[in-house]
């Protein structure tokens, strides 16, 4: 099969397209024809091998999460999914073995991996997986569509619907609109929930598109204090839930716009690790904050569910064939699109 892959950490000059052997499925895996995979902060992560990503890499490594396709073989002992089933593939791998497993609670196992960081991934023709992993799509949903849901929409469900309990009287802070994990989670604020939104981003175009998503109202940070806009258009109240994925940079002006009783979730860094914590004002204030990573696998197929009768949509800033995933990465790295970018086999 045609893959791409890596043999050591670098810039984009080390992502090779190439042949790959077809991957061989257990008993309780399913092989799917890859149609749509996405690209993600993690696969550049990976691809540079940093935090905490850096490889062996002894053996060719094939990058890459989140894929939509078709089966084309299962194992032996799988019987929910069947060949030709249109699916959607959660690339977080648990053990499903660990007490947490075993209650449901996918998101807390003691022994999580991740396809195309931990094993081979999604930019091929063809990726296995474990079956409990594989959605059913819809016909209504494009594998375009379904290739950009997991590894967005899975943190900002846990974040807001689950952990954060966001309600439809509150207000909630998204950081960075344009990014995947910024455009599901103002659809699940608003379109899911029905609570205010305020958002962020870094132009005015990009404010236009995140309005037009369902944003009540954006702050242009590169013109606009952060802080000081949040209680302005709060009154001074601050808002209920804080929705980060971007870490260290905004963390400062983002604490401190948090209400009384509010709740600051985190599901990425990728402008650093480290923040002030300001421990005092956070237990005068009832103030929450917490860590996701990923979800529940249920939680991917109420998302397909809910994007399948177009109440939440993915938001595709464009699609390449696999052999270009470098001019994917460039785009991804020059932060001047809007939502996820996909490649094609």
């Amino acid at each position: 099969m045609k893959a791409v892959y890596i043999r050591e950490h670098g810039g984009r000059e080390v992502l090779t397209y190439g042949d790959m052997p077809d991957p061989v499925i257990g008993p309780n895996d399913v092989k799917v024809r890859v149609r749509a995979c996405a690209v993600n902060r993690v696969d550049i992560f990976t691809r540079l091998g940093v935090r905490g990503t850096r490889l062996g890499l002894d053996q060719p490594h094939i990058l890459g999460g989140d894929a939509a396709g078709d089966v084309v073989e299962v194992g032996s002992e799988v019987t929910r999914i069947r060949v030709r089933d249109r699916v959607v593939i959660n690339p977080k791998l648990t053990c499903s073995q660990c007490h947490y497993c075993i209650a449901g609670q996918h998101e807390l196992c003691i022994s999580p991996s991740m396809l195309g960081s931990t094993t081979n991934g999604s930019y091929a023709e063809l990726v296995k997986a474990p079956a409990v992993n594989a959605v059913r799509l819809p016909d209504s949903l494009s594998y375009e569509y379904a290739a950009a849901l997991p590894t967005v929409f899975l943190p900002s469900w846990n974040i807001l619907i689950r952990s954060a309990q966001l309600k439809s009287w509150e207000t909630a802070l998204i950081l960075s609109a344009s990014s995947g994990v910024g455009t599901a989670a103002i659809q699940l604020a608003k379109n899911v929930v029905g609570a205010r939104v305020i958002t962020t981003t870094s132009t005015d175009e990009k404010a236009r598109m995140a309005r037009e998503l369902g944003a009540d109202e954006v702050i242009v940070y590169s013109r606009e204090d952060i802080e000081q806009r949040v209680k302005e258009l709060t009154e001074g109240r601050g808002v209920n839930v804080v929705l980060d994925h971007v870490g260290e940079g905004f963390w400062p002006a983002a604490s401190r716009s948090l209400a009384p009783g509010g709740r600051y979730g985190i599901c990425g860094v990728t402008t650093g690790y480290k923040a002030d914590l300001q421990m005092g004002l956070m237990f005068l204030r009832n103030q929450t904050v917490f860590g996701v990573f990923m979800g529940r696998k249920e939680d991917l197929r109420q998302i397909v569910d809910l994007a399948g009768k177009r109440v939440i949509k993915s938001v595709i800033h464009r699609v390449f064939p696999l052999r270009d995933a470098a001019k994917a990465h460039e785009v991804m790295e020059s932060q001047q699109s809007f939502g996820k970018l996909i490649l094609r086999p």
